[in-house]
């Protein structure tokens, strides 16, 4: 069984948090924000730290993965030897 319940996003939580009258007007009243400059700002900045991150993770794959063959490799030789 299924209910359908309203999604709640953290940003809504973090707004409430913040400040729980400008949640109600933007939720309740369907106010938007006057400040969309800094808005667009902001999600500027997430897309970029966003971008960062992924950068991040795919370099941290790419070290684990060139460990990974140079330790084949430490063991390939060693084994060569013997």
């Amino acid at each position: 069984m299924t209910t359908s319940r309203p999604l709640i996003r953290a940003s809504e939580i973090g707004l409430y948090a913040y400040c729980a009258r400008a949640w109600w007007l933007q939720t309740a009243c369907g106010l938007k924000s006057k400040n969309t400059l800094m808005l667009h700002a902001g999600i500027q900045r997430h897309t970029q730290h966003g971008g960062k991150v992924t950068l991040a993770y795919r370099l941290r794959i790419l070290g684990y993965s060139l460990f990974t063959v140079a330790l084949l490799l430490i063991v390939w030789g060693i084994g060569q030897h013997v």
